[in-house]
């Protein structure tokens, strides 16, 4: 079967190569693409950094139109994040001020009362005073149960004493007559060879005129010195004696020092029994009581609390950037919900050293790693006296960097 002609079909057919097919176009990357993406977020990043550190071009804008960064919502977004500022301190704050949370705290800080040194284990006997008491240095606030203990050892070494003041004066008085015996002893041997040395004496006059024998004379002159060895031994035993007096003899001076050891014996266990009395450390009132009767005294939070809330102090943490605008002088503001009000105070000192911060919001996301310097502020009388009822109570401080730098008297921390 022969197949159709071309000129049968109803439309030309036309043969294409493979060859002469175009290839398909592909898209191609571009690294100055990567600009358009970084470009918002470097717009972003530059407009956060300019609002939260605040350049100085930014600065004067603020302070030039009284406005505050943060447009308008309730904490300005200069401030660290990690502090919420109470209504009535946000509506004065001030670009130049410096914010930093604080603890509310008795001059010279709360001091922690011990068991007295050498207590032991030793119970709690009885509280001698309560919460809110006013107490004076060295009073007594508290009695261990190791008084009749210490009482018997100071009973014990009055008595040792007591002996030792006996054995000094026996001491005393057989050292007296043996100095009394040596003396006498030396003068009765004294004697004894005078006699000897005049008999002697006249024994060789007879025998000179031939009146006695010789061994009448040899019997004499052994006498006489027997004599004379007998004073020196008398005066041997007389030498024994280092002095004549009595008090300066070894035996005596032996026995004076055991008195003085008892002695000091007593004294140590005198003192030892005001280990059963717990002491004020400091003038104050008490502000908590950690140990009742029978209980141990605890080995960290101690006995009690003792502070002088007559002049209340606050403790501020400062952030180690802005501590370059705090100067002493400068007025402090303090507030707190407890409070009802706030407190008024100026900076006493700055601390030397940066410190991890101790305080913290209540807010879960709080940094709690930051690098603080420590700000004494002394309230003003008013405020001490609301304050005393709330020692370690957290607020917050704004520190008014104006008012010194003003004057040009700003101090160096």
């Amino acid at each position: 079967m022969t197949a159709p002609a071309d000129s049968d079909l109803p439309l030309d057919v036309i043969q294409r190569t493979p060859e002469a097919t175009p290839a398909p176009s592909r898209l191609r990357f571009r690294p100055r693409y990567l600009l358009v993406l970084l470009i918002p977020v470097l717009m972003f990043s530059g407009a956060v950094m300019g609002m939260y550190f605040q350049p100085f071009g930014l600065k004067a804008f603020y302070a030039a139109t009284g406005l505050q960064p943060g447009g308008g919502a309730s904490a300005p977004i200069a401030l660290p994040p990690e502090i919420i500022l109470p209504p009535e301190m946000v509506e004065t704050m001030q670009v130049t001020d410096v914010v930093g949370l604080a603890r509310l705290m008795p001059r010279d800080d709360v001091s922690i009362v011990a068991p007295p040194y050498g207590a032991g284990d030793a119970r709690m006997a009885e509280v001698l005073v309560a919460i809110g008491d006013r107490v004076q240095q060295g009073d007594i606030v508290a009695r261990l149960d190791n008084q009749g203990q210490l009482e018997s050892a100071v009973l014990l070494a009055e008595a040792n004493v007591a002996v030792r003041q006996a054995a000094l004066v026996q001491t005393r008085a057989a050292v007296q007559n043996s100095l009394d015996e040596a003396r006498a002893g030396v003068d009765q041997a004294q004697s004894a060879a005078a006699e000897a040395q005049a008999q002697l004496t006249r024994e060789t006059e007879l025998f000179a005129r031939g009146v006695t024998t010789q061994a009448a004379l040899d019997n004499v002159t052994a006498a006489a010195r027997q004599a004379a060895l007998a004073v020196e031994k008398a005066q041997a035993t007389l030498a024994r004696f280092a002095s004549a007096v009595v008090d300066q003899q070894p035996d005596v001076i032996v026995a004076t020092r055991n008195l003085e050891a008892a002695e000091a014996d007593l004294t140590r266990a005198r003192r030892d029994l005001t280990r059963a009395a717990v002491l004020a450390p400091i003038s104050g009132v008490v502000l908590d009581i950690h140990a009742r009767a029978g209980e141990r005294p605890p080995a960290q939070d101690g006995i009690m609390e003792i502070g002088d809330t007559d002049q209340m102090m606050a403790e501020v943490e400062i952030y180690q950037d802005r501590i370059g605008a705090v100067a002493v002088g400068q007025p402090v503001e303090l507030a707190a919900g407890a409070l009802g009000r706030t407190l008024q105070g100026k900076v006493q000192a700055i601390g030397l050293t940066v410190g991890r911060q101790g305080l913290v919001s209540e807010d879960t996301a709080a940094n709690t790693d930051a690098r603080v310097i420590t700000v004494l502020v002394a309230l003003d009388a008013a405020s001490s006296a609301v304050a005393a009822r709330f020692t370690n109570l957290e607020v917050v401080a704004r520190i008014d960097t104006r008012a010194v730098a003003a004057t040009g008297s700003k101090a160096t921390p």
